[in-house]
């Protein structure tokens, strides 16, 4: 669902989407709130809504994973990155762990140290 798909769907289904609304914390700025408003509009259908909770836990698993680099398990984490496919994210933050920050230091330095000999 392209961001024109989503303001399609919204103009369709305007009870829908003023629901989803209600869904937003007032600390989420646009950039964050649009990608999970998606998110949560595109698996809305697959979940009753007695497990409406699961679903908006889900997109704030994902949201937290995307803008804050937060790790979850990785059964977890298969489970929303493709629930969140196709959703597209402008200007996301990229996050290192530690080992891999180590590993691209310890690249670099070797391959200084190759070319000075």
């Amino acid at each position: 669902m392209s961001n024109l798909d989503v303001d399609d769907f919204i103009q369709q289904n305007r009870a829908l989407a003023a629901e989803v609304e209600t869904y937003r914390g007032y600390w989420e700025s646009d950039k964050h709130w649009e990608p999970r408003r998606e998110f949560i509009l595109r698996n809305i259908k697959d979940f009753p809504p007695e497990q409406l909770d699961h679903l908006l836990s889900l997109s704030m698993v994902w949201a937290n994973k995307v803008f804050l680099g937060c790790r979850y398990s990785s059964e977890l984490l298969e489970k929303v990155v493709e629930m969140a496919e196709g959703i597209e994210v402008e200007d996301a933050p990229v996050f290192k762990t530690r080992d891999e920050i180590y590993i691209n230091k310890f690249t670099t330095h070797q391959k200084k140290s190759l070319i000075k000999v």
